[in-house]
């Protein structure tokens, strides 16, 4: 067995290669969040933009506008989120100690309206800004349970996500 041959043991085509011109297309999602953290399902607005765009074979990136607000796949299961939160609670306090709150001595990237947010800005870090999911025969490849989150931690207010599409 030569190497190529190694490395794709256990692997099966899910379809064949399809040719054709490359399609990109971008949309953008307006939310409002409530609370943080909050996780939002965007799920639908997902599976509707791969519609649109009409890929066949390609990927769909999921991208959050912010530093303070993420993009996750998990399970939609209410207790679920619950740990989620407590969880990322844990990871970074809302109430800790964060040299970014305090705004005697910080001098970079102030605005009027600025918060203490040091905690989301931790929370973010470990959670990230995007996910990319495969599109294969026109279908978002989401596992059974998997849906795409907003996840909003420095809420509440107005926010975006993109949404590309990208393939054949």
């Amino acid at each position: 067995m030569n190497r190529q041959q190694v490395a794709l043991e256990g692997m099966t085509p899910s379809t064949n290669t399809i040719e054709g011109t490359m399609k990109v297309s971008t949309f953008t999602v307006s939310l409002k969040s409530t609370k943080a953290p909050e996780f939002i399902n965007i799920t639908e607005r997902v599976l509707a933009a791969v519609a649109e765009a009409g890929v066949t074979m390609g990927i769909a990136v999921v991208y959050s506008r912010h530093t303070t607000a993420a993009i996750k796949i998990n399970e939609l299961e209410p207790l679920l989120l619950e740990d989620l939160e407590h969880l990322l609670e844990h990871i970074a306090p809302k109430d800790g100690n964060y040299r970014h709150n305090d705004f005697a001595v910080r001098t970079v990237n102030m605005t009027e309206d600025e918060s203490p947010n040091g905690h989301s800005h931790c929370q973010h870090l470990t959670l990230g800004t995007s996910e990319s999911i495969p599109i294969v025969d026109g279908q978002l490849q989401l596992g059974t349970y998997q849906r795409v989150f907003f996840i909003e931690l420095d809420g509440p207010r107005p926010r975006e996500a993109l949404i590309q599409v990208m393939g054949v």
